[in-house]
């Protein structure tokens, strides 16, 4: 295999440009309510607002629109659970190539239906079973087709880094350096290109990554220096986080700029998820409110801090979503 290029910040500024008027620039949000629980000065980033409901968009977005018709008539492939999927389809749609995804057949309805509505092929597996990157191999192979992993690609780093970018944008645009940046955590594509973004503008900058209890492959393998993978390839309503272990580039790049990972159980997750709806008037899906679990349940200090954090999807089934807030 091909080593792939390592991305940088200037690819993270070079995907900002590519974006420019396709993705929506997300607003930088405050909480009275939250900074006074907090004692911190809090800067929400609500990429659940993104075109197709989550950050994902952005790393499709940048791989996809950089890609030849003639070279790949089969238009491309991908493997998601979800989000990846949908920003893929809508990615594909906009640049008019076809998209056949890999998803696993217990992906929440609004992902799977979502994913088809932007005109994409779902390809259904059974995470237990089956290799979604064999059967997408398959279906490139047949058909032509560029594969682009959900996070660990440089395009797909450097796309979701934009997000990053723009936040620390805003914040200087007030007057802020955050101390710290916490996001959710899966493969490490969202982490690792907000810490190119973030460290490079500003380096004392602390960066964390947020995972689900029992998928802390990425905490294990910061505290190893090696790639370590989860026993479990399901168990937490954050489906969106369930990688199998951190991408060989992503981990390139977090065990570098990475201050640390943190985890959060589906209680705490879900807390977040009420709170969101309550006081910031936010819909989140699990993993999209992984980081703000972590900032609720004091997992790092936060008294006379700037910290900054980003919500990284709102795609929730409403039934899951329903039973979560009659759960309160």
């Amino acid at each position: 295999m091909q080593t792939q290029k390592v991305p940088t910040f200037e690819d993270v500024s070079s995907a900002l440009k590519r974006l420019s008027g396709t993705a929506i620039e997300t607003p930088l949000l405050e909480s009275a309510i939250l900074n006074e629980r907090t004692g911190a000065r809090v800067l929400i980033k609500p990429e659940n607002l993104q075109r197709m409901g989550a950050f994902k968009f952005r790393g499709a977005y940048n791989a996809v629109s950089r890609l030849s018709r003639d070279e790949w008539p089969g238009g491309v492939t991908a493997c998601s659970s979800g989000n990846h999927a949908g920003g893929m389809a809508e990615a594909a749609r906009l640049c008019n190539m076809p998209a056949t995804i890999v998803m696993p057949e217990d992906a929440p309805e609004i992902k799977l239906s979502r994913t088809r509505a932007a005109g994409a092929e779902v390809v259904t597996y059974d995470r237990h079973t089956e290799d979604r990157e064999k059967i997408a191999a398959e279906i490139s192979s047949t058909r032509g087709a560029c594969f682009i992993s959900p996070y660990d690609h440089p395009h797909i780093i450097a796309g979701q880094g934009t997000s990053g970018l723009e936040l620390m944008r805003q914040a200087e645009a007030r007057g802020l350096r955050p101390d710290c940046l916490l996001a959710p955590c899966g493969g490490g594509g969202l982490i690792a290109g907000l810490a190119l973004a973030a460290k490079h503008l500003q380096p004392d900058i602390e960066v964390y990554a947020v995972e689900p209890r029992g998928f802390d492959d990425h905490a294990r393998s910061l505290a190893s220096g090696n790639r370590e993978r989860n026993e479990k390839v399901s168990g937490s309503i954050c489906d969106a986080l369930l990688a199998p272990m951190p991408g060989a580039l992503t981990f390139q790049i977090n065990s570098t700029l990475l201050s640390g990972a943190l985890d959060v159980s589906d209680d705490e997750v879900r807390d977040a998820i009420r709170f969101a709806f309550k006081e910031l008037k936010l819909v989140l899906e699990p993993g999209g409110a992984a980081a703000l679990a972590a900032l609720l349940s004091g997992r790092i200090p936060t008294q006379d801090r700037i910290i900054a954090l980003v919500l990284s999807g709102g795609n929730v089934d409403g039934d899951q979503f329903a039973e979560i807030l009659a759960a309160a």
